[in-house]
């Protein structure tokens, strides 16, 4: 299945017999987005807290770590998720915090999800006020895998065997500026990879072909190693934008597993290394 759809393809998939269950996860870094939501949101749709619901509490882990798994199972299954139930995540037209969803979901075992293209900018039909019904309950319960995730010790080594990437600007990667965490650079061997390049100007994610070849040129092979593990991984500065990054290796078709931690665990602990500059290192 496609890790995306299209405006278009949702609007036919909500007036089939079988919709998939829609879930509103928009959020900015000032918090979660909910007055939004209660202003317009597309038809059916539930309001998911990137925060309260989709990651842990801030600390020493980093700013948006994995959340408790039976806190989040009760929430997917209050917002009618099921395992035989196509889900489809959106928030703005930036779509990280729906990267993030999208990514924790398959992590623990949903196999039927995807982003709105583009989010909620790109929707032309009509959407709908308020908290909405509350929908039938789900039966999704969280079933991780040990593939997809990585901690820093794991992240420190996929840099020098495989690849990981660096979601995040270049001149943050670099070391030139840091706006958010204490210390300013980059994972040594990480190759920068900022995931605003893997969009248009509307949002919506590049061709797959040509993301292919992005990747392939930044050192991506596509393929996993002898124990199914990903050769490939990404980290960003608290693992939202970098499950952007991820959600765009997969619609290349190339699997990646994510450092959830990021810059901002690795930066908080001064026994880690820290490169800067234009290389990896």
């Amino acid at each position: 299945m496609n890790a995306i759809i299209s405006a278009s393809e949702l609007a036919s998939d909500l007036a089939g017999g079988q919709p998939p269950v829609v879930l509103d996860v928009r959020w900015q870094h000032e918090g979660a987005m909910r007055s939004a939501y209660l202003e317009g949101h597309l038809p059916s749709a539930v309001f998911v807290d990137l925060e309260a619901d989709v990651t842990g509490e801030a600390g020493a882990r980093g700013r948006h770590p994995l959340p408790d798994l039976d806190h989040f199972g009760a929430v997917m299954r209050a917002a009618g998720v099921s395992p035989e139930r196509d889900v489809v995540v959106y928030d703005t037209g930036q779509n990280w915090a729906a990267a993030r969803l999208w990514w924790m979901l398959r992590w623990t075992g949903h196999t039927s999800v995807r982003v709105l293209d583009g989010g909620i900018a790109l929707w032309t039909g009509s959407l709908e006020k308020g908290e909405g019904g509350a929908p039938a309950e789900g039966s999704f319960v969280p079933a991780p895998n040990g593939t997809d995730v990585l901690d820093a010790d794991s992240a420190a080594a996929l840099a020098r065997s495989g690849l990981l990437l660096d979601a995040r600007a270049g001149e943050r990667y670099r070391g030139e500026v840091e706006p958010i965490d204490s210390v300013a650079g980059h994972i040594p061997g990480a190759v920068s990879a900022p995931t605003t390049e893997n969009v248009t100007e509307d949002g919506r994610f590049k061709p797959a072909a040509e993301l292919a070849d992005r990747f392939k040129a930044l050192g991506a092979s596509g393929t996993s190693s002898a124990s199914g593990t990903s050769e490939i991984g990404v980290y960003c500065g608290s693992g939202v934008s970098g499950a952007h990054e991820v959600l765009a290796l997969a619609v290349a078709g190339i699997p990646a597993a994510l450092y959830v931690g990021s810059w901002s665990e690795w930066s908080a602990d001064p026994e880690r290394p820290v490169a800067t500059g234009p290389d990896p290192q």
